[in-house]
């Protein structure tokens, strides 16, 4: 069977973007927010999780994901907030803060 895919969007406080995919989101998330990421999202303090889209397969996710990294700044923007208009952390919504990293 398929592994299925994630395609994730992490922002920073001034809205400086980081686009990534993985298997296993919570996960992927834990490792950012513990330093062992992207040494861009630890440098930059991009820990906000504002977007996750499914994948069927983590190949899909990854056409997904390059897809999105080819696209302007204003049309990730506009992806983002039209789920996620406040810019809401959804790891915390999702209870993934309150997990040790």
């Amino acid at each position: 069977m398929p592994k299925t895919g994630y395609v994730y969007i992490l922002a920073s406080d001034s809205r400086e973007l980081y686009i990534g995919v993985t298997a296993n989101p919570c996960r992927r998330w834990q490792q950012h927010r513990s330093g062992e990421g992207s040494v861009h999202v630890r440098e930059h303090g991009i820990h906000r999780l504002v977007l996750v889209e499914a994948a069927t397969t983590i190949m899909d996710a990854i056409r997904r994901e390059k897809e999105l990294k080819r696209w302007k700044r204003i049309r990730k923007l506009e992806l983002i907030e039209a789920s996620n208009p406040e810019w809401r952390d959804l790891s915390v919504e999702w209870g993934w803060d309150q997990l040790s990293p």
